[in-house]
């Protein structure tokens, strides 16, 4: 098959700058990411999204092509990841490459392995997936979650009974950002992937980690020394 992977990198981030060439223990963020791409060794291209020459120059020094750049409307913080998928899948077949299937593999998740990939691309070949999509265990049930109204009452906060141990409760995930794969005929028919044929591939929480800020990438630095 014909197998695309995509990493989106835009330059304009605001919550911490120039976060996806930012050094991780000493590696552009992107890096990993492309690197984890190549060693799964699934992928004909793997492509680095972005908007940037500089940012794409870096992509290119780790093996990821950048055979165009993003248009000034996938560039903004209004474009959605879909957006930008949509765009590569179309500029690719401009120049008269189709591809198969595409996985989105977001730089923010430096920690997600190649084989993640590997075992994700098994499942979706061997349930014969439209999409398989990664999450972890969430590290706190929501069931002990709520908002709170403005007074800051507490009155009702909890739906379930107290007595129940936290042991007792069912086990909650979370989609933690890291792979999302995704057969192209299906998605362009459809871009709401989470349907009956899309499966969720489980990956630990240490490996989980989505990099938004400071802190997380002391966590996420951590962990790889670790």
């Amino acid at each position: 098959m014909n197998n695309l992977a995509i990493i989106p990198a835009r330059s304009g981030s605001k919550g911490l700058k120039d976060k996806n060439i930012k050094l991780l223990d000493g590696k552009p963020l992107i890096a990993y990411s492309i690197e984890a791409a190549k060693k799964s060794g699934i992928y004909s291209h793997i492509f680095v999204s972005t908007d940037s020459v500089r940012y794409g120059e870096i992509a290119m020094q780790y093996g990821a092509e950048v055979p165009f750049y993003r248009s000034k409307e996938n560039s903004t913080d209004k474009a959605s990841s879909w957006d930008v998928v949509k765009e590569a899948l179309r500029r690719y077949q401009n120049i008269g490459i189709e591809f198969d299937t595409f996985t989105l593999l977001q730089p923010t998740s430096p920690l997600r392995k190649y084989e993640d990939i590997q075992k994700a691309y098994k499942l979706f070949s061997d349930r014969k997936a439209i999409a398989v999509v990664s999450v972890c265990e969430m590290e706190h049930s929501p069931l002990w979650s709520n908002t709170l109204p403005e007074n800051d009452s507490l009155y009702r906060f909890l739906h379930i009974d107290n007595n129940i141990q936290r042991q007792e409760l069912k086990t909650f995930y979370r989609i933690n950002g890291a792979i999302y794969m995704a057969d192209v005929t299906e998605f362009l028919k459809d871009t709401n992937l989470y349907r009956e044929d899309c499966y969720a591939y489980r990956m630990p929480v240490e490996r989980s980690i989505d990099i938004d800020s400071e802190l997380d990438f002391k966590i996420a630095e951590a962990v790889l020394k670790y």
